[in-house]
């Protein structure tokens, strides 16, 4: 029988956190304040924080820790990319932890949640109990090329004619600073333009069958408009990593408990990221769902999703 998410539960605590120089940093706290702390880390870069996110921990047994990183979600300034790289994400998270006075705590993230959770555990990993992740995006320039090159496009040929056909078509081979200048555009028609092929693109990638690119018609929210301000900005930049950096630095947690959970019909993330992780991990318990794509949703994942949790605290 499948678990099921936790039921739906309000914070105890939130607080915007000024990080000193120009951001302010959403915190949510739920669950047990003395309980196994875990800091769910959201996709993207600039995605959000979801209720439901909440509720893959035992509120019994957990303190649940939830950050919108920076410029994304209800943290302030929406969208903002000045001093906006991963190393302020997890100079923001190391904040976080030190100002809620945590000792160590869980890893807990999907797809770039993933990316950041392992770049934080080999950064931080005195301050680390394990990982729990899903999806994994290695933020190589092969993962990048995937889905913005050549990869998924020859999985949706028609989605892909339709993002590129935005776009003229000498610029077709910087589409990624293409769709960022336009995102960045002071007349909003250029970025309502940009903000919905960006997000038709990844719907196709992620949703497959079940995605309906006329939902997407009508006016493109300024949250949505700035999540893909933000992606296009972190790839631009390479992520602001280097390449292969995780899998190269993979020993650093080597003594950290990890459970990697991926769907194998995941489309935007392909299983090969998580299999060689985990080849590197001997210790790490991979999980491959059949029938789950890239989405923290569906019974296969959200019963995985759940499982890894709880046992993580028995």
């Amino acid at each position: 029988m499948y678990k099921r998410l936790y039921p739906a539960i309000e914070p105890f605590a939130t607080a915007r956190l000024a990080t000193g120089d120009g951001h302010e940093v959403y915190v949510e706290q739920v669950g047990n304040p003395n309980g196994i702390p875990v800091i769910f880390l959201h996709g993207g870069p600039g995605s959000s924080c979801k209720d439901h996110h909440r509720c893959f921990f035992n509120p019994k047994k957990y303190h649940v820790i939830l950050m919108d990183q920076r410029g994304a979600g209800r943290s302030w300034p929406l969208g903002e990319l000045k001093n906006n790289t991963t190393q302020h994400l997890l100079a923001d998270m190391e904040m976080i932890r030190e100002k809620l006075g945590i000792e160590k705590w869980l890893l807990f993230g999907g797809s770039w949640g993933a990316t950041l959770a392992l770049l934080y555990a080999q950064a931080y990993p005195a301050c680390s109990l394990g990982l729990i992740i899903r999806g994994t995006f290695l933020a190589r320039k092969a993962d990048a090329d995937w889905f913005l090159k050549d990869g998924a496009n020859r999985l949706y040929p028609e989605a892909w004619a339709r993002f590129i056909a935005a776009i003229p078509p000498p610029q077709h081979t910087e589409l990624v600073a293409a769709y960022h200048q336009r995102l960045c555009s002071p007349d909003a028609s250029v970025r309502q333009q940009a903000g919905r092929e960006w997000d038709r693109w990844g719907g196709a990638v992620v949703l497959g069958d079940m995605f309906n690119a006329d939902e997407l018609a009508g006016e493109v929210p300024e949250s949505a408009i700035a999540q893909a301000r933000i992606e296009t900005h972190y790839a631009l930049q390479q992520y602001f990593i280097e390449e292969n950096q995780i899998i190269t630095k993979a020993a650093l947690l080597a003594s950290l408990p990890c459970t990697i959970i991926h769907g194998r019909l995941d489309y935007m993330c392909p299983l090969e990221s998580s299999y060689s992780l985990a080849q590197l991990l001997p210790q790490a318990k991979l999980v491959v769902l059949p029938k789950a794509t890239h989405l923290a949703a569906g019974d296969e994942m959200i019963n995985a999703l759940v499982s890894a949790a709880d046992d993580f605290c028995q």
